[in-house]
């Protein structure tokens, strides 16, 4: 795909709808802007996400329709994003790989972090089968997805030195209740 011909305006109301496989792309009623007031933030992400990348697919070249999108196209669309990103990922070669706070500048690329990206996809899943989709033909569930967050998490691990350790459950403190009063029956009696 040539990224040149391809813009994304993140916060474009598209009101075209897609009806293949019964997924709707875009807005999913005229009434969103006045929803938007009283949505969380996260359902306002989920939308403008969604709208990007049906943004996306209507400007590939050749367009897409969600029901041909597999996970190879949702890979080249998290690929094509790296190009907006902030996080710095230093290359093996450079010699501040491994470094989370290098001393000085260095030509290392720019990328989308792995936790956006994560969420990102995480939102978009939850999308597609709020719009209609079914879970087993989600391309944002493919297995080549997860296994390119993985890759991609790995590979910003070991190039800024920054663990993406899994953040363990707090377990749940059972709350005992009061020690009873033991209650002498036998009082009185000798």
């Amino acid at each position: 795909m040539d990224s040149s011909k391809f813009h994304i305006n993140i916060h474009q109301n598209n009101n075209d709808v897609n009806n293949n496989n019964n997924v709707n792309i875009g807005s999913t009623t005229s009434s969103s802007s006045s929803t938007a007031s009283t949505s969380s933030r996260y359902e306002n992400q989920k939308r403008r996400d969604w709208n990007t990348f049906g943004q996306y697919l209507k400007n590939h070249r050749p367009p897409l329709t969600l029901s041909r999108c597999s996970g190879a196209h949702v890979l080249e669309f998290l690929r094509y994003l790296d190009q907006f990103g902030k996080t710095k990922v230093h290359i093996p070669m450079c010699p501040f790989y491994g470094h989370p706070n290098p001393p000085a500048p260095c030509p290392c690329p720019v990328k989308q972090a792995w936790g956006s990206l994560d969420a990102l996809i995480g939102r978009l899943r939850a999308a597609f089968e709020e719009n209609g989709g079914k879970p087993e033909t989600n391309p944002f569930g493919a297995r080549a997805v997860r296994l390119y967050l993985r890759e991609v998490r790995d590979l910003q691990s070991k190039a800024r030195g920054v663990s993406y350790d899994k953040k363990k459950k707090k377990k749940k403190r059972k709350i005992s209740p009061p020690p009873q009063q033991l209650t002498d029956t036998h009082s009185g009696c000798l």
